[in-house]
């Protein structure tokens, strides 16, 4: 089994309210539910910063779309750019 520590938070009580629902209705311990919650916050979280810190580096590089590639989007959704 793998190692875990306790952390203590504060849950506005309709949250709570909801927490504890939502454990009875999933016969998951309210203890999993957050733990998982914040683990997929933590991973969404990671991967946006990834992600943004990844298009700073190419936009600090130049490397942008050329007319031709706007253009082929704009056309693709049905947008007059000009």
């Amino acid at each position: 089994m793998s190692q875990s520590t306790t952390m203590t938070i504060r849950l506005e009580p309709e949250l709570k309210s909801r927490l504890d629902r939502l454990a009875a209705t999933t016969h998951r311990s309210k203890s999993f539910l957050a733990s998982e919650a914040v683990r997929e916050f933590i991973e969404f979280n990671e991967w946006q910063i990834q992600e943004i810190k990844a298009a700073l580096k190419e936009a600090d590089e130049g490397d942008f779309s050329s007319p031709e590639e706007e253009a082929a989007v704009f056309n693709k959704w049905g947008v007059d750019a000009d």
